[in-house]
């Protein structure tokens, strides 16, 4: 008897803890303080969600894509123009549980999704290196590159850049060893890249999600290695990625039923990840210039939200690819 009643408290512990852990929208009327808390921290969470993704998007591979050596000092140089796509999830906005009454924790959809970034980089010779033996070490090269956002309307998200849809960054990469016709090239780069400054606007029925200033800044290392071989070149590299995440605020706008549209405003959020990034590419010459694909993977970091998402985490690994074009003399 006494072994059955305590396997019965046992159970009922058990059932009672579930039954806790599974929140469920608070009962009550919904009030103009209420009605906006949960969509906000939906809104907020939506942020911590994506601000990796972008991150990487920014970030890629290589320093600078299809040239892993560094130039041979000045009167040398490289544009290129290339496009990077994560292979990641986007949070599903228009079927987010709604509640009226106040915050409550619920596990959001996502569904999977391309996140594409396009930019552009050019990178300057300054100083050639010191000769040894077969190579030459502590060359020196300038890079800049830039990253465009367009301004787009899709699945009812809008996103604006209310500063322009272009952002520069900069950095610099050390020669460890210049390639020649035996030695690989070798080097350690250095970079710092942003996003435009975004508005995004998410909206799900009456209700509108919004994220006002959202900025996405990278610093990067990488060291990398390429060796050409006649028409084709092979490169990889490792690294790390130090993304720096913000929103100026988060709000929401709701039309709950039989109440006055509410809205309620968030404070500033913030965000910092250190990732490690692996990549492989693949280059072929077309006499005036170099096709690059490249493929890589970023992991790493925690990401807490108050909510939790279905299918891939804020902070899971990443796999992204990149293809572009190189000119150089």
């Amino acid at each position: 008897m006494k072994k059955s009643f305590c396997t019965i408290a046992v159970l009922s512990f058990v059932a009672t803890a579930a039954a806790g852990a599974q929140s469920s929208c608070p009962a009550g009327v919904p009030t103009a303080a209420t009605a906006p808390e949960n969509a906000k921290q939906q809104a907020a969470d939506l942020f911590q969600f994506i601000a990796p993704e972008l991150g990487q998007a920014i970030a890629g591979g290589s320093a600078t894509l299809g040239q892993n050596s560094t130039l041979g000092g000045l009167g040398h140089f490289s544009v290129g123009v290339h496009g990077n796509v994560v292979a990641g999830s986007v949070p599903d906005v228009a079927n987010f549980p709604t509640c009226y009454t106040g915050r409550y924790k619920a596990v959001l959809p996502t569904s999977k999704s391309a996140i594409p970034m396009v930019g552009a980089d050019a990178a300057i010779g300054v100083f050639g290196g010191l000769p040894l033996a077969l190579t030459n070490v502590g060359a020196i090269d300038l890079l800049v590159s830039a990253q465009y956002v367009p301004e787009k309307t899709f699945s009812g998200v809008s996103i604006t850049a209310p500063d322009g849809s272009l952002q520069l960054g900069y950095g610099a990469r050390l020669g460890l060893l210049s390639e020649s016709f035996i030695v690989p090239g070798v080097s350690l780069s250095y970079m710092k890249r942003e996003m435009p400054r975004l508005n995004v606007n998410a909206h799900r029925g009456g209700d509108t999600l919004s994220v006002t200033g959202l900025k996405v800044k990278t610093s990067s290392w990488r060291i990398a290695a390429s060796k050409n071989l006649l028409l084709l070149s092979l490169g990889a590299g490792v690294g790390q990625d130090k993304l720096e995440s913000g929103v100026d605020t988060v709000r929401a706008s709701v039309g709950a039923p039989a109440l006055a549209r509410a809205t309620s405003t968030l404070s500033a959020q913030a965000q910092s990840l250190t990732r490690t990034n692996y990549f492989a590419n693949v280059s072929f010459s077309l006499l005036v210039a170099r096709l690059t694909a490249e493929v890589g993977q970023s992991t790493g970091g925690d990401v807490t939200t108050y909510n939790s998402f279905s299918g891939s985490q804020p902070a899971g690994s990443r796999t992204y690819g990149s293809l572009g074009v190189r000119f150089g003399l």
